[in-house]
């Protein structure tokens, strides 16, 4: 099942006044053992901007339904949603079934404005109620599935059997085994007739939490404290609105990500919402925790699925799934950015070149003085590259292109060999690398995952080797100072950071998402915040 045929109009929602786009609202679960501790966390969701509460009842200690259900839901300063979890889907409460249905039915005639109710018990609860419901209070029969995400057809089925019961709203919660799970909770909300909450639990599934204001959902789930969550995968309410601008995505937005395994380490949803957002552009970027490029873009395959930006360990697979490939980029066999054209087609660049390349470039040109005009400061250069995956090849490419001798090392010597004869260099093992100086003053680049967090104590190179390099490049940006460039500037060599690679790239990267000029500065100053 894909994204391609989803009919994604403006009449799909109720779209709000000003620049919301969405009316998907930013529910708050509060969690706490105190019904004191839970109104001093409703007070904090509403200053960080949330519209409601899920009260979540299963979590207090001695909870005493009456008098503890009319202060929560009369002194909160947001519209409140009341849960009471049992511990077979999923909660906290281990008691008796009938206590814990009384507690709901009291939350429906305190007039709580949402009360879940889990669709086991729905019938049940309704038979209880007789239809004596306060109109205000709306019914959130729910669904929670944590072990997958079910067919589309079987969702649509499920949520026909809650409607059955005669929910208000439905919700389904999944659980995703592949990012490409949230695509068949989306294809359902979208076509939804009735208020729906779509979620997508676990890491992969955390597109779902976002892209809900896309598709139509009532509401998404936000944390009052980042990590403190009540299930998988969920953000902030922080991240939701200042970093993802949750207010400002629509059925129109266009969406954009990061592609690589793991994600959460990246700065570029940082980068680009902020950007995004500072030039009017109606666009989302989203870490995309993908295990199959190919399953992804077969299953997001719709038109406002249009830009991605490749990293580890798939800018070689992303190259593959190409439509048509810019010929420096063919050259190097890895892509580091994808552009969907408007007639569907996937056009794959390496811009990882051109942001390392010149980021070496400046490196050189600062610590010898010399101007832009002198040529590549690179030219006849012994230039080392360690690691020959995409990166690498980016890297090498590139320093052949400046005019430098390339070396490549590489921990299997045979990928060494088959990169550097492409470059007319020479390939030497990692482990030869240690001891290898045939002359000082070597440029050295590091493309290998070592030393990135969190392991951060590890080095690809010993400090005693560094002596003989003038400038060391690290592709590595999170930590931003790792113990190869520290060891570096110890011993005397210049230091440039991943992050200007990573900044260069991303200015070429927002000029082809949104074929607008690159805010520059933002782009500096939103790196220099987030590391």
């Amino acid at each position: 099942m894909t994204l391609s045929s989803i009919p994604l109009a403006t009449s799909d929602l109720q779209i709000s006044g000003g620049i919301r786009r969405s009316s998907t609202q930013i529910c708050a679960p509060v969690m706490a053992e105190t019904v004191d501790q839970m109104l001093l966390l409703m007070r904090k969701a509403k200053e960080l901007g949330a519209d409601l509460v899920e009260v979540r009842v299963d979590f207090l200690k001695n909870f005493s339904p009456r008098q503890d259900l009319e202060i929560l839901i009369k002194q909160s300063p947001l519209p409140t949603l009341i849960t009471y979890r049992p511990i077979w889907e999923g909660g906290q409460y281990d008691g008796d079934e009938s206590q814990r249905q009384n507690a709901l039915r009291l939350a429906v005639e305190l007039e709580a404005d949402y009360v879940d109710v889990e669709l086991k018990v729905a019938h049940d609860f309704y038979n209880a109620i007789q239809g004596k419901k306060p109109e205000k209070v709306k019914i959130i029969v729910s669904s929670h599935n944590y072990q997958s995400t079910p067919s589309v057809e079987e969702i649509g089925d499920l949520v026909a059997k809650i409607l059955s019961t005669g929910a208000d709203i439905v919700k389904v919660a999944t659980t995703a085994l592949d990012i490409i799970d949230s695509a068949r909770v989306f294809q359902v909300l979208v076509h939804s007739q009735v208020p729906m909450i779509g979620i997508v639990m676990g890491e992969k599934g955390f597109i779902s939490r976002i892209l809900s204001a896309k598709f139509g959902g009532f509401l998404t789930f936000g944390s009052i404290e980042a990590g403190v969550v009540s299930a998988p995968g969920q953000p902030s309410v922080t991240d939701l609105l200042d970093l993802y601008n949750f207010r400002q995505i629509g059925p129109d937005t266009k969406v954009h990500g990061v592609i690589g395994n793991p994600i959460g380490h990246s700065k570029s949803p940082h980068l680009y919402n902020g950007a995004f957002k500072s030039v009017n552009f109606n666009g989302i970027y989203l870490p995309l925790l993908v295990d199959n490029v190919a399953n992804f873009l077969n299953t997001y395959s719709s038109p406002d699925f249009v830009g991605y930006s490749y990293t580890i360990p798939h800018k070689e697979a992303g190259f593959n799934c190409c439509d048509e490939i810019d010929p420096i980029a063919k050259e190097i066999g890895a892509i580091s950015c994808m552009i969907r054209r408007p007639d569907g087609k996937l056009k794959g660049y390496n811009v990882d070149y051109l942001g390392a390349i010149a980021a070496i470039e400046e490196g050189l040109r600062a610590s010898n003085g010399a101007s832009n005009g002198s040529g590549s400061p690179l030219a006849g250069k012994l230039f080392v590259v360690m690691g020959a995956g995409g990166a690498g090849k980016a890297l090498a490419f590139g320093g052949k292109e400046k005019g430098a001798r390339v070396v490549v090392a590489n921990r299997s010597y045979d990928k060494a060999k088959q990169l550097a004869s492409k470059v007319g260099g020479e390939a030497i093992s990692l482990a030869e690398l240690e001891n290898f100086h045939p002359e000082e003053g070597m440029i050295l680049a590091n493309t290998t995952s070592v030393g990135m967090k969190p392991k951060i104590e590890n080095t690809p190179l010993p400090k005693h080797a560094l002596k003989h390099y003038s400038l060391v490049f690290d592709a590595i940006y999170t930590p931003k100072l790792t113990r190869l460039l520290r060891e570096a500037e110890e011993s005397g060599a210049t230091i440039v950071y991943g992050t200007e690679m990573f900044i260069n790239q991303a200015f070429v990267q927002f000029e082809k998402f949104t074929g607008l000029p690159a805010p520059k500065q933002l782009i500096r100053d939103t790196l220099a915040r987030n590391t």
